[in-house]
């Protein structure tokens, strides 16, 4: 487990790690809506990756509230350059299906910046390709 303090209000998000079979678990619940608060979230993560070491990554976002805006997805993408994620499988969960466009545009940027990543809807199919690839 692992709260991330907000600017005094308690935490804007809280990520549970777990190791699993195909890798690491991240389930990431709170409230996103910036550029700050989603790069302060994935390098959370980032630390734990470079920690356990994992061979996959599902990140199961359950976070309310919109991810960054198209125009920072290039510059957030950018930011975890270096972050240890280039050498992991990661498998995106978006639990609000109607964000899924705009996190497609930044797992796009993100293959095409170094990272091998997948946006699911549906965890179940998130870790199949985790577990045996495709795609």
């Amino acid at each position: 487990m692992n709260p991330v303090p907000g600017t005094g209000d308690g935490p804007l998000f809280h990520i549970e790690f777990v190791t699993v079979d195909y890798g690491l678990r991240a389930w990431a619940t709170g409230i996103n809506g910036t550029l700050d608060t989603t790069l302060a979230c994935w390098r959370t993560i980032a630390e734990e990756v470079r920690r356990v070491r994992p061979k996959g990554l599902l990140v199961v976002d359950d976070m309310e509230g919109e991810p960054p805006p198209p125009g920072q997805l290039l510059e957030f993408v950018q930011a975890m350059q270096g972050q240890g994620m280039e050498a992991v499988r990661i498998a995106y969960v978006e639990r609000h299906t109607q964000q899924i466009p705009q996190v497609e545009f930044a797992g796009l940027l993100a293959n095409e910046h170094g990272f091998h990543a997948q946006i699911f809807g549906d965890e179940a199919a998130a870790v199949i390709w985790l577990r045996y690839g495709g795609g």
